[in-house]
């Protein structure tokens, strides 16, 4: 590896009363872009064109191609043979496995470019899997994990595992799963607390006879606020996502009335998931705790009661602005 200089200016021109820091190249590597960050080191046969932007302490490696409208944060690993096009943008501490793919264009046609190519954004400490397949014009969310192999033909929410084609979310990455207790303990302690942001788990009373079986809520005792308004998800295919949003001062009580699916609730700092099955159990949700809903039964019924009517203004939906709000550390 030889040492090359590179500029600290915006314009990516030197600055004579600047010190420029220093990046490592191959030999055999083509570097031809000024703004390639401190202590970045590019392998053999990897190709930088003149105008891509490359941040502090990435590693990459051998038979990668960048072109110019490619922006790379810091700390970014970028393995054998892959290509970062055009509108392709890597944010700090991501991975890109080997021979993961990136696309920029949905319907290319030989000698036809677009008017602009497709922005592609992989957020923060997300890593792509070898062989992976991206779409255009798609973001994987902070944190997030793409298997192996993946054609990934959606946006792919923070902190979601995908694999398969087209992938599919299979769990959250450094999730804990709460086993819910048997019913037999519960009806000792009727309320669990999670160890997320003050997220509670009620098991609610029922009654069962010939005639069918009850499942009741009171105010005060089971239901920790009065419900303004409810609402019912039902008819959710069962790969899709729900949810994926916080309160700033709503109160929420879900209970799966049919069906089974699972919750997974964050605080910013840490996530536990719940797989609810059935009327019995009910799950409070406080304000600024972030929830999302997956693996849906084809059957399942979902009910939520909320402690006031509909406001948009409520809703946290960015998971960047939602770990902001909470003053969260970045989380891997």
């Amino acid at each position: 590896m030889s040492s090359s200089r590179t500029p600290n200016s915006p314009a990516g021109r030197p600055e004579a009363t600047t010190a420029e820091p220093e990046f490592s190249r191959h030999a055999s590597a083509i570097v031809e872009s000024t703004r390639v960050g401190a202590r970045t080191r590019v392998w053999a046969f990897a190709h930088i064109l003149p105008k891509a932007v490359i941040g502090e302490d990435c590693n990459i490696c051998d038979h990668v191609f960048v072109e110019n409208d490619v922006v790379v944060g810091n700390r970014v690993t970028v393995k054998c043979g892959v290509q970062l096009w055009d509108g392709i943008r890597l944010e700090d501490d991501v991975f890109v496995g080997p021979n993961a793919t990136f696309t920029n264009d949905p319907f290319p046609r030989s000698r036809q470019r677009p008017a602009a190519f497709a922005q592609t954004i992989v957020r923060h400490g997300a890593s792509i899997g070898a062989n992976a397949t991206i779409l255009c014009g798609l973001t994987i969310g902070q944190g997030a994990m793409v298997g192996a192999g993946a054609v990934v033909t959606a946006d792919v929410p923070a902190n979601a595992v995908v694999a398969g084609n087209p992938a599919q979310i299979m769990g959250y990455a450094n999730t804990d799963v709460h086993q819910l207790e048997p019913p037999a303990e519960t009806a000792k302690v009727p309320v669990e607390r999670l160890a997320v942001g003050n997220v509670a788990i009620y098991r609610l009373p029922a009654v069962r006879d010939l005639r069918g079986s009850l499942v009741v809520a009171e105010l005060g005792k089971q239901l920790p606020f009065e419900p303004k308004r409810f609402f019912v998800v039902h008819d959710v295919p069962s790969r899709h996502v729900r949810g994926e949003h916080a309160h700033r001062t709503l109160h929420q009580f879900l209970v799966c009335l049919k069906g089974e699916l699972s919750l997974v609730v964050d605080d910013g700092s840490r996530r536990q998931e719940v797989r609810l099955r059935g009327p019995e159990i009910g799950v409070y949700l406080p304000p600024m705790v972030w929830g999302t809903q997956y693996r849906f039964s084809p059957d399942a019924v979902l009910l939520v009661l909320a402690s006031e009517v509909y406001d948009p203004a409520d809703y946290v939906r960015d998971y960047e602005e939602y770990r902001k709000l909470t003053g969260s550390q970045t989380q891997n």
